[in-house]
């Protein structure tokens, strides 16, 4: 069993023997970490919950958080769930690496596809259940988009990202349509992962939910979605997620999870309750994200992405820009290679546009001068 290093850690390698120009200020444009504070008010009910650290939290978790999460979706999506199809989660990443193994365990030779670049978890989590990997590679001419093909009648789990990390692309209703039925036709299970749902530039984004249900689908049978608060709130530390879908095989997750010992403390849920209730500092957040996108437009030239905050910058040699921003003008970005297999995401560079706008505007500054500076 053999996993990868994580991205950062390669870059760490590829940046060590090199000392920044010291004359600017660091600006780390590698991590998808929101810079931006909690809001005040998320932060008061974790404050006031503290004395609730003396009580042992339930897996399942607090009614209150439920309610909040349940009514976040019928708000966000217009989907009224029974609470059988919601599982709560303490963030997604960990999800992401055990429901896969719960799904698969008994597969003798379990095979799972998802997007190439993408989220480390996904590929720790097919190693882990021991599945052979089918990549969706994610091409310029395809829009960075994942494609249907006949491979996918062997699969038996497929990992979607739409709104897309590292790319940016965001995969339409239509489109979301086609791949549950494709779920359905082929019998495999149908995830998606929409951590960055909720930071949208314009439309906001749709959920494979949604979709399940406008083929017919209603019962969500092998349709599951997941979304976190981590960026939408500016609260990745407040580890709240949840996973929606097929309540039959949810509820024999949910017997799983205690085994794993990731049940929430009750500050926590307290806070995320308060967070997931509120659209206001949602809203505020993607202001934020609008203004930094339009700098970069502004100053890059680039097109602005219907979601999440990342830039997906194509460059030469991702490898070189990247030594070449950090010796030059202290500016880290994260390889495109860094996050792929067999060559996807060579030749662009993934930069996490997170900061309040100042910083934003000096690390694109410093970003231009690499683009035209070449190496």
């Amino acid at each position: 069993m053999r996993f990868e290093k994580y991205p950062f850690q390669k870059l760490q390698e590829l940046l060590s023997p090199i000392k920044a120009n010291e004359s600017f200020a660091p600006l780390n444009l590698t991590i998808g970490e929101p810079q931006f504070p909690t809001p005040p008010f998320i932060q008061e009910a974790l404050k006031n919950a503290a004395p609730l650290l003396q009580k042992y939290p339930k897996t399942a978790g607090e009614e209150e958080l439920k309610d909040a999460i349940h009514d976040f979706i019928k708000r966000r999506f217009s989907l009224d769930l029974n609470p059988s199809n919601i599982v709560l989660t303490f963030g997604t990443r960990e999800l992401l690496f055990n429901f896969p193994q719960f799904l698969l365990a008994r597969k003798e030779a379990p095979v799972i596809a998802f997007p190439n670049p993408f989220y480390q978890i996904y590929e720790g989590a097919a190693i882990m259940a021991k599945a052979k990997i089918i990549h969706l590679n994610l091409l310029e001419e395809k829009d960075f988009k994942p494609q249907i093909d006949e491979r996918l009648q062997l699969a038996d789990l497929v990992i979607l990202n739409s709104p897309n990390n590292p790319t940016s692309s965001v995969l339409g209703f239509d489109e979301l349509k086609k791949w549950v039925e494709a779920a359905l036709e082929y019998d495999f299970f149908l995830l998606n992962d929409e951590c960055y749902s909720e930071i949208y530039l314009s439309s906001p984004p749709p959920s494979l939910l949604e979709a399940s249900v406008a083929v017919g689908n209603k019962e969500f049978k092998n349709v599951f979605a997941i979304n976190s608060i981590s960026k939408r709130s500016n609260a990745p530390g407040l580890r709240s997620g949840f996973i929606a879908g097929d309540a039959k095989i949810l509820k024999e997750y949910l017997n799983f999870r205690p085994y794993l010992g990731c049940a929430s403390p009750l500050p926590l849920q307290k806070a995320a309750s308060v967070a997931w209730k509120d659209e206001t500092h949602a809203q505020e957040n993607r202001e934020k994200y609008r203004k930094n996108f339009e700098l970069a437009k502004e100053i890059l030239g680039i097109e602005i992405p219907l979601a999440t905050f990342y830039l997906w910058l194509k460059v030469e040699d991702d490898l070189e820009f990247t030594k070449k921003a950090y010796k030059e003008f202290n500016l880290k970005v994260l390889p495109g290679s860094f996050l792929g297999r067999d060559g996807a995401g060579k030749g662009f560079v993934r930069v996490a546009l997170v900061y309040e706008e100042e910083q934003t505007k000096e690390a694109l500054e410093r970003l231009k001068k690499v683009v035209d500076g070449g190496y």
